[in-house]
């Protein structure tokens, strides 16, 4: 069997790379089931039913209570913090669903209440700790003292009568860490990331103009109101905070009820987590959007900011609703790296659902690279799909190949010949085992002058 030399040289990366992460700290991982995969991960129905287009978890005609427990899921890398998401629909305050998770260590902890939406319907909201606080759900944060890679979701779905309609469940997300990757961040080294300009536009809100009583506590329902608003999508951001109150902790800015609320307008979106600015650039270029949850030195008591994207020296641009002037807003980077990736880099992203370009990102950049470049595949570790992205400074034959661990050949992406620009292509794994895989480009400009090689890994999760 013959393996490409640049392949045999990324593997000695990739094994070097595990040695270290074994034994300094875990990568993040993200975990998600949307429509029929979600259907797919049903392991059992009481109450509850599939819709009829097989995309969502309902009610069954009869119920005005039900429950549906997924199959238990388990990660690679062992973590100890977790942070769980969903979107869904809840039509009015009568119909209502709440999302329960438990972790498997030497056996099943009990079901604790990590959320729900909309209206607290509920007699009680449930634990929201086990075994004295060894797991701790700190209103939207799972908090674990020791390490874990097993859990299972259920969700309890009630509505007031039959005559009402029913709540909706079409995803759930789960993205988890290792709490040392944050304590050891390198704010130099992401303080040196230079991301290429990029920039979106949407129209500024200043939180406190929206009214002058709740002004204060709405960072996170305006950020989002100003992503819906990058999308041309309308909202009233007095309306869209306050459904996102939570009536059971009153208050505005519980990750997973944001991001359920935006899934409302039409986002399909999740809490992640961001380990370098360049990281997020990629997902702005996908046509995403990115909402960082910041804290010291610039917001002490926490704050939530629209990324607007990069200039042409690499700093980041913001869309501040803390700030009167804050279109467009340019925050020292230093502070800004400190404030975000010290708290973790936790933020809210979105994407409009089925999107199919990216017509609503603007780029301030030269509209032709300037290097030849393989970006890193978003997301990654994935679930299934993943997007890889590359840019060419000339025309070019592009030739993209997928290896497994080994060297062996398991998919030709591309093969072709593409003029300069900026691409994106999809890669299902869907029909392969979970594990580490290379993904190589061969260019060769159309001139034949120049040629260019590289690789990168990704890692697929189950």
């Amino acid at each position: 069997m013959k393996i490409h030399h640049f392949v045999l040289k990324f593997l000695l990366i990739i094994v070097s790379c595990t040695t270290i992460i074994s034994g300094q700290t875990y990568p993040d991982q993200h975990f998600f089931y949307e429509k029929e995969k979600l259907v797919q991960q049903i392991e059992s129905l009481n109450g509850t039913t599939i819709s009829g287009d097989g995309k969502k978890i309902i009610l069954s005609e009869e119920a005005t209570t039900g429950t549906v427990i997924f199959k238990p899921d388990s990660s690679q890398f062992p973590f100890n913090r977790g942070l769980p998401s969903w979107n869904g629909h809840a039509p009015n305050d009568s119909s209502s669903f709440k999302v329960m998770m438990r972790f498997y260590k030497n056996g099943w902890s009990s079901w604790l209440t990590v959320g729900f939406w909309k209206a607290n319907i509920w007699s009680s909201y449930g634990p929201t700790s086990y075994n004295g606080n060894e797991i701790n759900v700190e209103i939207d944060y799972v908090i674990l003292k020791s390490y874990y890679t097993k859990w299972q979701f259920k969700v309890e779905m009630k509505r007031t009568s039959i005559s009402q309609p029913s709540p909706e469940l079409y995803k759930l997300s789960f993205f988890v860490s290792d709490q040392k990757t944050t304590d050891n961040v390198n704010i130099t080294s992401i303080i040196n990331d230079k991301p290429e300009a990029i920039f979106i536009d949407t129209k500024h809100i200043y939180q406190y103009s929206v009214d002058p009583e709740i002004g204060g506590e709405i960072c996170s329902p305006t950020s989002v109101a100003m992503v819906l608003r990058s999308y041309n999508i309308d909202v009233d951001p007095l309306q869209f905070a306050r459904d996102t109150k939570c009536p059971y902790w009153g208050i505005f800015g519980i990750w997973p009820r944001v991001v359920q609320n935006a899934a409302e307008y039409g986002l399909n979106g999740a809490v992640t987590r961001y380990r370098s600015w360049s990281q997020a650039r990629e997902v702005l270029a996908s046509g995403g959007r990115v909402v960082m949850s910041v804290g010291s030195p610039l917001y002490p008591n926490g704050h939530l900011i629209m990324l607007a994207g990069f200039d042409t020296n690499g700093n980041p641009i913001s869309h501040d609703p803390a700030k009167s002037n804050g279109y467009k807003y340019v925050h020292n980077k230093t502070d800004l790296s400190k404030s975000w990736f010290n708290k973790g880099g936790i933020a809210y992203t979105f994407f409009l659902e089925n999107i199919t370009d990216v017509n609503s990102v603007e780029t301030i950049a030269s509209p032709q690279p300037e290097e030849f470049k393989l970006l890193q595949n978003y997301p990654n570790p994935f679930n299934a799909v993943t997007i890889i992205g590359y840019q060419l400074k000339a025309n070019s034959h592009v030739t993209l190949k997928v290896y497994d661990i080994l060297g062996r050949e398991l998919a030709t992406l591309v093969n072709e010949d593409k003029p300069a620009g900026k691409y994106e292509v999809s890669f299902d794994a869907s029909k392969l085992a979970a594990g580490v895989y290379i993904y190589c480009i061969y260019v060769q400009s159309i001139d034949s002058k120049t040629t260019g090689v590289m690789n990168k890994k990704m890692i697929y999760l189950k």
